[in-house]
């Protein structure tokens, strides 16, 4: 692995040395943003403080954090991009928004300095993926609206890679793209990656691996960090599969694989500042020792609209600090789930992402696809969770087999039940596991 094979040499600048630009960084940010924002004004005279008074990276822990329905509440009050945009539409490039999966989606204007520094931040992460100028990348993500869709176009050309912007809602054209191209990179959600695999499969007997893809790359949802989904991918394409990690409100892609597959490298350590919490109490956590799972919290350093401080991303992250042979020094994460995800069942945290790497183990009898069945609101359950797995033969597995694998690595009480293989939607965007069959009872809408 060749060490200084970067797309930015911030990417293997030692911690030292980032500290020393980060901290300068933040308190140019933190001044403008205090000048430019209402929203943000408030904030810090409720907090008894002004930007002055943070100077070190450890003032900010007594910041209070920014919350996702704050921003809701912002731009309903001074639409359309809010209190705490900071800047005005005439110098606003583009507009995105959100996707909305957990509530209202909120408007994310760009400037067009934040364009050019979201297209570096994408170009890092893609590059250390294996994105190279003789590259042919077929993008299955949203182009328009999604926050992600135009910065990865636009980092892909800064690569130099042949792009072919296909975007969702039409898999036989992205397959016939994929053939006629002879493109050897996918870039898309880890769901559709698999929608794409099987359309391929049933509807024109084509094994996905003839298609010769090198890469996929995945992200927009957890999945292609866990284990079992990533085996999958990769035994079906027979190629190598990473996976990027972003949030919309902050920045399209913050964090990447490179070629040892070992967890996301922190590749923005100049724009954005990241930080790991207990999700209970807000109590920093120290990435530096070891293993380290907490909510994610990001701070712009250098953004113009829409600079956010201490946001609350609901990320649940496992951080690593420890030297990767890339040579990148940024803390390397894997996103678990959404704390707002997570179930208590008898007092036993589950994660959705978790059920789905223990189930995904028993592939190929079963397909991949699964809900957990949720009769009521709100995440406290009573005992057994309810797992709904598609299988392919029902005569191959028992559900018994399942239960107890669930049971010993969660450490909770379950209940499975099968479903048909192709029962639950296939989605081209964010896959949802939690089904409310209250409110629909119908398994083959569920999710969709």
């Amino acid at each position: 692995m060749n060490r200084l094979d970067h797309w930015s040499g911030v990417e293997s600048r030692s911690r030292a040395e980032l500290r020393t630009l980060q901290e300068e960084k933040l308190r140019l940010q933190l001044t403008a943003l205090y000048r430019r924002s209402p929203f943000y004004q408030r904030k810090f005279e409720a907090a008894g403080a002004v930007p002055e008074d943070i100077r070190m990276l450890e003032d900010l822990a007594g910041f209070p954090f920014t919350e996702k329905q704050e921003l809701r509440d912002s731009q309903r009050a001074c639409p359309p991009l809010g209190e705490h945009a900071g800047a005005l539409l005439v110098d606003i490039e583009r507009v995105h928004a959100t996707s909305g999966t957990t509530g209202t989606p909120c408007y994310v204007g760009v400037t067009a300095r934040d364009s050019a520094l979201w297209r570096e931040a994408v170009a890092r992460a893609y590059y250390s993926q294996g994105v190279r100028r003789e590259s042919v990348v077929v993008i299955g993500f949203g182009i328009g609206f999604f926050v992600g869709g135009i910065p990865v176009k636009q980092a892909l050309a800064a690569i130099g890679a042949t792009t072919v912007p296909v975007g969702t809602g039409a898999t036989d054209r992205l397959i016939d793209t994929l053939i006629d191209l002879q493109a050897d990179v996918l870039t898309c959600t880890p769901s559709y990656a698999r929608h794409i695999a099987e359309h391929l499969l049933a509807r024109r007997g084509i094994e996905p691996s003839d298609l010769g893809l090198r890469r996929v790359l995945v992200g927009a949802e957890p999945g292609g960090g866990i284990p079992a989904v990533r085996a999958a991918l990769q035994e079906t394409w027979k190629a190598t599969v990473t996976e990027s990690v972003g949030n919309g409100d902050v920045i399209p892609i913050h964090s990447g694989e490179c070629e040892a597959q070992d967890g996301n490298h922190f590749l923005v350590p100049d724009m954005v500042l990241a930080e790991v919490v207990e999700p209970s109490s807000g109590a920093v956590l120290d990435v530096d020792r070891g293993l380290t799972r907490g909510e994610l919290v990001l701070t712009h350093l250098d953004r113009q609209c829409g600079a956010l401080v201490r946001f609350r991303t609901r990320d649940h992250v496992e951080v690593r600090s420890d030297p990767c042979p890339c040579g990148r020094t940024g803390p390397r994460m894997v996103c678990l789930g959404r704390t707002d995800d997570m179930l208590l069942v008898q007092g036993v945290n589950v994660w959705p992402s978790a059920v789905k790497d223990i189930v995904g183990g028993f592939a190929p009898r079963v397909t991949g696809e699964l809900r957990i069945a949720l009769d009521r609101e709100g995440h406290h359950l009573d005992p057994p969770l309810h797992v709904v797995v598609e299988v392919n033969d029902r005569a191959a597995i028992e559900p018994g087999e399942i239960e107890r694998e669930l049971r010993g690595r969660i450490v909770a009480s379950c209940s499975v039940s099968f479903v048909a293989a192709g029962t639950f939607p296939r989605t081209q965007t964010k896959e949802k596991l939690l089904w409310r069959r209250d409110l629909d009872p119908d398994p083959n809408s569920a999710g969709a």
